[in-house]
């Protein structure tokens, strides 16, 4: 197979923007810089900080937080996320990568969007992120469109005994002094069954407008909570479309 040139990459991304590719769009009017010192706060320690700088170089932050967007935008989980933005030129030049630059891994997105939710700015950020979409004539227009979808994460091997002490939100006894096990394991995280399949994760809850196809508003769950109780934090009064889009776990 023949290598693929400068000449070619660009006929690519040109026939891209015959087809009016939205993320061409959101990426011109987001100012996402103003977005960085809120993230790089949360986001690894600062070089002078750390204590060794053998490791390889961390993700940019907000590189890191435009792939939370498309996740959130398309709807994927951290795994295809990571594969998408492998696959999809379009993805790629939202992210500022080129062919040869190395792509987010899924624990590292699944990471990243933990320090976020840790640090309770997940919601903040998308407020501030769905306000310059706003400013910018994007107002959320023909109703909102509800979706979610579950996020895997590695399964925590407990007993009985440690499962219930975790979901009474305490911590198992013998789990107190052993930091290092305590960084192993995942205590928000839940099981659920979805098309009679077990699945132990989150959930990403999202509100897109019906027009614009753009998220509007995020919301993250453990996978237990059923897609009901995430309504209050999805609904947008300011929509101008009355309409609701919903599968039937969303009726309550």
């Amino acid at each position: 197979m023949a290598q693929m040139g400068f000449f070619d990459l660009s006929n690519r991304y040109a026939s891209l923007d015959a087809k009016k590719d939205p993320l061409v769009e959101i990426d011109a009017v987001v100012p996402w810089e103003e977005f960085r010192p809120t993230l790089e706060r949360v986001w690894r320690k600062p070089v002078a900080e750390r204590k060794s700088r053998a490791w390889r170089k961390p993700m940019d932050a907000v590189l890191m937080f435009k792939t939370l967007v498309l996740s959130a935008l398309y709807n994927l989980s951290d795994d295809q996320i990571e594969y998408q933005v492998r696959d999809r030129l379009s993805f790629m030049r939202f992210l500022g990568l080129g062919l040869e630059d190395r792509v987010p891994d899924a624990k590292t997105v699944w990471l990243y969007r933990e320090r976020l939710a840790q640090a309770g700015l997940v919601e903040e950020l998308f407020r501030q992120f769905d306000g310059y979409l706003s400013r910018q004539g994007y107002i959320a227009r023909g109703g909102q469109i509800l979706d979610a979808s579950i996020v895997p994460v590695p399964k925590n091997r407990n007993t009985r005994e440690e499962n219930a002490t975790i979901k009474s939100g305490e911590l198992p006894e013998d789990w107190k002094d052993k930091p290092a096990k305590q960084s192993q394991k995942d205590v928000d995280a839940r099981w659920t069954k979805k098309h009679g399949k077990s699945h132990y994760g989150y959930k990403n809850h999202v509100n897109v407008d019906r027009k614009h196809k753009l998220v509007r508003r995020y919301h993250v769950s453990d996978a237990a909570q059923h897609d009901s109780q995430a309504v209050d934090h999805l609904l947008m009064e300011g929509n101008t479309g009355a309409g609701v889009w919903a599968d039937s776990a969303y009726r309550s």
